[in-house]
């Protein structure tokens, strides 16, 4: 039957919420099917969400790519939905009005699937907001055949144990083709009449696919895991992530949504490749995201032309986890900015390494729009915690590639680094006052002029499943504002060069709260559940973030275990323990990555493995073994045929 539109009831509430722009729906390139399809058809309804205001979920490149696929297929319907702010969720409450989506506003609970993707684990606050909305029960274990079945997908769902109580499954890795397969799994579980424990397990059984339910966790007396095993024996001990190894196959999105409501980006994006080797210790979408799979020069350049035709955007992003690493990326730039020399099309590297930038792929980048500023991420203060963490950037390179930037016409120049690194002592994030007074200082000298900036932004370290530094404690959130203040007090020292350097960061607490998140088991889950019943949502948002919430529901549900926040945030973890994401298969051996825990601590550092013989980290054994060879005839990497 079909599903009456709540936009009635909810077109009367807008006026009195904030943006509510943002609720509308009827975005250039959405989509709203009918919700039957065509007679005899067998329709698997998808409502997928990012868990976070529109603004932040709309530009997000993976649920746009899984809302074209879906929709491309004549069977399958796919509507988004993303968090929606106290006020209107207030009101909705007051209504009876529940979670909707913004293309057909229907009723997210009258779905099939809602699948949330996670980019941060800050957003399960939000996740249980719209459960509770929506008229989902809250607990998996409450849901039935009338319900559709919750599923997390996403870097966080590579430890999905926090919220394993919440939600029904979880996919691994890489979505556009494990979507396609978990939706005809969902068809013909519904011509078979099947029912919900059937279904997840032939989920479960497809591949990549984990169901939390199907998996009992044990402790140790000491709070520490014994084992996760499988409660039923027609499910794996341990599932794999799902690797879309070519990308020229998936030129996706190709009809990019374009937003009626500001959004943090305002541009077309186009990943050129996907996954890196670099080999930074902190970084985990670089390492479950491994091998490095790159698109071809044809493909990305027929991707920007359809993308412009169906957008009108005048930016173009070309994305990936370190894009000036394409093997082709010079030809890349210059051929679309000849291409697009003379019009208003603009090209943009959101992410660039110093070590792998040069002013004529500056150049070329800006040949056709304004001359922005150029971000650069050396992560650790000294060339010793540069080693530590796997960044192997000089100051010396750092200061001579901004100085040539200067040079050629630069103004403004970005500075990332973290805190709380494993190792860091306070003299390390010194050290990161005098590499931007030498930027300024080398800034001046070579332009002739003060107009020159630099700006040092901050972030929290924060260990993450599934990288070398998951055994690593966290630094404390006092000692981290410590050394931030301590930071701060060295830039302003030298009145010379203080107006010229600002300063960003965040406090510790909040990086407090995702470690807690990111390295959780199960128990985890009642403080998340507790959060949330205490008002906790929005916590990325620092006007709605608390941690003194957080402490005291980890100190009231984590005591009868033994356990309390600093046992999952600060502690140093053993060679011998089980974590709670072992039994998920990210594709690295987990021999390995103890053994570059202990080259981090020993200082020493690791050459990227695209260019030079295997590390043996485990992916490429996995995937095969036959040879794959880049556009400019450079091995990348051993690779599956496909």
């Amino acid at each position: 039957m079909p599903v009456e539109s709540l936009f009635p009831r909810l077109e009367s509430l807008l006026p009195t919420v904030s943006k509510p722009i943002q609720y509308v729906g009827g975005e250039l390139n959405s989509q709203v099917k009918d919700w039957d399809g065509e007679p005899g058809d067998v329709m698997v309804r998808w409502a997928l969400m990012y868990p976070d205001a529109y603004e932040v979920g709309l530009p997000n490149q993976g649920v746009m790519i899984l809302y074209e696929v879906l929709n491309e297929q004549p069977q399958t319907l796919a509507e988004r939905t993303y968090a929606v702010w106290p006020d209107l969720a207030a009101k909705m409450r007051e209504r009876g009005i529940p979670q909707f989506t913004v293309d057909g506003h229907r009723p997210v609970k009258d779905f099939d699937v809602l699948g949330i993707s996670f980019s941060t684990e800050l957003g399960y606050t939000n996740m249980l907001e719209a459960l509770d909305l929506a008229g989902i029960p809250l607990h998996a274990r409450d849901r039935d055949e009338s319900h559709p079945i919750v599923l997390a997908g996403g870097h966080a769902a590579f430890n999905p144990e926090p919220i394993a109580d919440f939600i029904d499954a979880a996919v691994l890795g890489d979505g556009e083709q494990a979507v396609l397969e978990m939706t005809a799994v969902l068809r013909q579980a519904k011509i078979d009449g099947v029912g919900r424990t059937e279904t997840l397990l032939r989920l479960a059984e497809a591949g990549g696919v984990y169901v939390p339910a199907f998996y009992d966790v044990d402790y140790l007396p000491d709070g520490r895991i014994g084992r996760v095993a499988p409660n039923r024996p027609d499910v794996p001990f341990r599932v794999h992530k799902r690797t879309v190894m070519d990308l020229d196959e998936w030129p996706y999105p190709k009809q990019p949504l374009v937003p009626l409501a500001e959004t943090v980006h305002e541009r077309m994006s186009v990943e050129i490749f996907r996954g890196c080797t670099r080999g930074c210790r902190f970084c985990q979408a670089g390492m479950i995201t491994r091998p490095v799979r790159e698109r071809s020069i044809t493909g990305i350049g027929e991707m920007v032309e359809a993308g412009l035709r169906a957008s009108g955007y005048e930016e173009v992003g070309l994305l990936s986890l370190s894009s000036a690493d394409h093997s082709e990326i010079g030809e890349i730039a210059k051929g679309l900015a000849d291409r697009y020399e003379g019009t208003q099309t603009s090209l943009s590297l959101p992410s660039t390494r110093v070590d792998a930038f040069n002013i004529d792929l500056a150049q070329e980048l800006q040949r056709n729009g304004r001359r922005s500023g150029l971000t650069f991420a050396p992560e650790g203060g000294s060339e010793r915690l540069r080693k530590v963490i796997n960044k192997m950037v000089s100051k010396d390179d750092l200061v001579k590639t901004v100085t040539t930037a200067y040079g050629a016409g630069w103004r403004q120049v970005k500075l990332y680094f973290m805190v709380g690194l494993p190792t860091e002592t306070d003299e390390d994030v010194l050290e990161i006052a005098d590499m931007a007074r030498e930027v300024i200082r080398a800034g001046r000298s070579i332009t002739g002029t003060r107009d020159v900036r630099c700006t040092v932004s901050i972030g929290g370290f924060v260990p993450k499943a599934h990288t070398p530094f998951q055994w690593a404690g966290q630094l404390d959130a006092e000692t981290t504002d410590r050394r931030l203040k301590l930071l701060r007090d060295a830039i302003n020292s030298d009145r010379s060069t203080a107006k010229a350097i600002g300063y960003r960061y965040h406090d510790g607490k909040p990086g407090i709260v995702e470690g807690l998140l990111s390295r959780g088991d199960r128990r985890v889950g009642r403080v998340l559940e507790r959060v949330w019943r205490d008002g906790g949502k929005f916590d990325g948002w620092s006007e709605h973030f608390s941690y003194d919430r957080w402490a005291r529901a980890a100190a009231e549900e984590l005591q009868p275990y033994g356990v309390d926040l600093a046992w999952y945030t600060t502690r140093e973890r053993g060679e011998a323990e089980v974590l709670p994401w072992d039994h998920l298969d990210s594709g690295l051996d987990k021999e390995w990555l103890w053994s570059d825990w202990q080259d981090a601590l020993a200082e020493q550092d690791l050459d990227d493995c695209r260019w030079i013989p295997c590390f043996d980290c485990g992916v490429c054994p996995q995937l095969g073994t036959e040879i794959q060879i880049g556009p400019t005839g450079k091995t990348l990497l051993p690779l599956t045929v496909v």
